[in-house]
C-alpha cells in the first residue's frame, strides 16, 4: 500500500494507528504575503523540501529528485495558509495604544486634582487596555512570521491566546471597577464634577475613536473583536463617568457616578464573556463558531467513490483561519489529484477551511483514530 503524508500537518496533532493511502490538497488562493516556507515532515520515504521557493505558497515537486520514491497515488496540490491577520491593523494599534496612553496619563493626574475615584478607576481600566492592545498587537505580528520546524503551523494561535488574554484582562478590569464602585457607595466624597465632566468627555472621543479603528475587521477577527470590544467598552465607561459628573456638578448626587460604573460593567461583563467563550474554545481546539461539521462530513460522504468517512478534526489555525483532516474510505482507491483539488476549492469555498488534509483508506482493514482512545492511555 501506498503512503503519502500532508506536507503541512504537524506531526502528532491527529496520530492514527495504521498507514493508508494518505493524499492532501490545501488551500491554492489565498496567497501568504510574507513568502513563508512550510515545515515539512513525512512519515514514509524522507525527501527535503528546503529548496522550494513559498514565494506564492505553491510549489511543485516536479524539480526535485525522488529517485527511490514511489509517487503512485501521491498528490501535493497547490496550496497556501491564510495566517495573516487583517492587512492595515498594525497602524490601528500603533495610534490606539498611542491614544490611551495620553487619556490614562490625563484621567490619572485629574482624578487626583478632582478627588474622583471614578476617574481613577477609568484611568486604571484604560490602562489594562492599553496592555491589552499590545497582546493583540504582537499577536498579531507574529501570526505574520513564517513557520518554522518547531511551529510547522506558524505562529497564527497567538491571536487566540491573546484574545483569551484580552478578555481576561478586561473581566479583570471590571473587578476592580465593582470595588471600586462598591467602595464609593459606602464612603461618598465630594467631587469637582466639572473637571470629571471635561476629562471623562475627553476619554469617550478617545476611545471612540480607538474602537472606530478596529471596526474594520472586528467580525472576521476574533483578536480584532477584543480590541474592538475594549474600545467601545472604555467609550461607554467614560461616558457613564462624564454623565456623572455632569449630573454631580449640579445636584451633588455623589452616589450617582459609581451607580453609573455598575451598569456600565454589566453591560460590559455581557459582551466580554461571548468574547471570553470563544477563545477558550478556540484553545483548545473545539469547532470554531460558525463551522457545521454534520455539513461538512455530508458534503464528503456525498463525494463520488467515497463510502464513508471517519476520523474528521476542524480546529481553528488562527482567529481567522481553520483547518481540516479527514479520512475518506474509497475502495476504488486514490480518485486523481483534480478530483481532490475540487473537493479542497469547495471545502474553502463553501465551510471556510483555509487548509485541507484528506487521508484516502482502501477500507481493507478496521481502522481506529488514536485521540478516541487518548484517554484510555496509561
Amino acid at each position: 500500500m501506498t503512503n503519502t503524508n500532508n506536507p503541512n500537518r504537524a506531526v502528532g496533532k491527529s496520530a492514527d494507528e495504521h498507514a493508508s493511502v494518505r493524499v492532501d490538497g490545501i488551500d491554492g488562493d489565498a496567497v501568504r504575503s510574507d513568502g513563508a516556507r512550510d515545515g515539512h515532515d513525512h512519515d514514509g520515504p524522507r525527501h527535503e523540501h528546503s529548496g522550494d521557493d513559498h514565494g506564492s505558497d505553491s510549489h511543485s515537486h516536479g524539480g526535485h529528485d525522488h529517485s527511490g520514491h514511489d509517487h503512485s497515488g501521491h498528490s501535493h496540490a497547490g496550496h497556501s495558509h491564510a495566517h495573516a491577520p487583517i492587512p492595515g491593523h498594525g497602524r490601528a494599534f500603533a495610534l490606539a495604544v498611542a491614544l490611551n496612553v495620553l487619556i490614562v496619563v490625563i484621567q490619572a493626574i485629574y482624578g487626583v486634582i478632582a478627588h474622583s475615584t471614578a476617574l481613577l478607576a477609568d484611568a486604571g481600566h484604560n490602562l489594562s487596555d492599553v496592555l491589552g492592545l499590545l497582546l493583540a498587537w504582537g499577536a498579531g505580528w507574529l501570526a505574520t512570521r513564517r513557520p518554522s520546524a518547531r511551529y510547522t503551523f506558524g505562529y497564527g494561535s497567538s491571536s487566540i491566546l491573546a484574545s483569551l488574554a484580552n478578555a481576561g484582562l478586561l473581566l479583570f478590569a471590571c473587578g476592580v471597577i465593582v470595588a471600586e464602585a462598591i467602595g464609593r457607595l459606602m464612603n461618598p466624597a465630594p467631587v469637582a464634577g466639572l473637571a470629571v465632566f471635561v476629562v471623562a468627555t475627553t476619554g469617550v472621543v478617545v476611545n471612540g475613536i480607538s474602537a472606530w479603528l478596529f471596526m474594520r475587521g472586528q467580525k472576521e477577527d476574533l483578536n480584532i473583536r477584543g480590541a474592538f470590544l475594549h474600545m467601545a467598552a472604555d467609550a461607554g465607561i467614560s461616558a457613564a463617568v462624564a454623565i456623572s459628573g455632569l449630573v454631580i456638578l449640579y445636584t451633588d448626587w455623589t452616589w450617582l457616578d459609581p451607580v453609573m460604573s455598575l451598569l456600565v460593567v454589566a453591560v460590559v461583563v455581557v459582551g466580554t464573556w461571548g468574547l471570553l467563550r470563544d477563545s477558550v474554545r478556540l484553545a483548545l481546539d473545539a469547532v470554531p463558531p460558525g463551522v457545521d461539521l454534520g455539513h461538512i462530513r455530508e458534503y464528503l460522504a456525498t463525494q463520488p467513490g467515497v463510502v464513508d468517512v471517519h476520523d474528521l478534526h476542524v480546529w481553528a489555525l488562527s482567529t481567522t483561519g481553520n483547518a481540516l483532516s479527514a479520512h475518506l474510505v474509497m475502495p476504488a482507491g486514490h480518485p486523481g489529484d483534480e478530483s481532490l483539488d475540487a473537493i479542497v476549492i469547495v471545502l474553502r469555498e463553501r465551510f471556510s477551511m483555509q487548509h485541507a488534509t484528506l487521508q484516502v483508506d482502501l477500507g481493507t482493514t478496521e481502522h481506529h483514530c488514536a485521540m478516541e482512545h487518548a484517554g484510555h492511555a496509561h
